[in-house]
């Protein structure tokens, strides 16, 4: 199941209306009203404001309500597309944060796509950096926020005495000093 960047919801739709779309093609209705609960508690604000069209929710509710309706067909996979996008790091935690619980609770594995390197590290057991639609790196996200090269590019740390590269010219990930 596909998460847009940019959280696609139906706008005149209610919340409610909004997940029983992403069940449309289960028939399992005690399953569906048990999906229902748990994406109610993940973000219980969506319970809260069931009713209302979606339309009027906030940014990140909003992609609360776009990663709900994806857990609503039950995949067994999540193509989660830039869930931080124009979110307040607050929220961004917090999403983050259920996200990882998604994939622990009910075993949904989670393709992440995010610009933001730190909270992907973090969320995430394997990771690929891509530049310019390539892979130029792999690895457990453990031993890629150990490696300087993403400390210094992607996660903007420096490590001290570390001869400044050519100016005008970028070191690449895996490029020798």
């Amino acid at each position: 199941m596909h998460v847009p960047e940019g959280r696609e919801v139906f706008p005149l739709l209610s919340i409610r209306d909004n997940l029983l779309m992403g069940a449309y093609t289960r028939k399992d209705r005690d399953g569906v009203a048990r999906d229902m609960e748990a994406v109610y508690n993940y973000f219980p604000i969506l319970r809260e404001r069931a009713a209302q069209d979606a339309g009027l929710l906030s940014g990140g509710q909003q992609q609360m309500l776009a990663i709900s309706r994806a857990l609503m067909a039950n995949p067994d996979l999540i193509l989660l597309d830039e869930p931080s996008l124009g979110l307040s790091p607050k929220l961004t935690k917090e999403i983050f944060e259920i996200v990882v619980r998604i994939n622990r609770e009910r075993g949904t594995t989670i393709l992440l796509v995010e610009q933001n390197a730190n909270m992907a590290l973090n969320a995430a057991d394997y990771g690929y950096v891509l530049e310019n639609g390539r892979i130029v790196m792999e690895d457990t996200c453990a031993r890629l926020r150990e490696k300087e090269d993403i400390k210094e590019f992607y996660l903007g740390m420096k490590e001290e005495g570390v001869r400044a590269t050519a100016v005008g010219k970028r070191r690449k990930p895996g490029d020798k000093t």
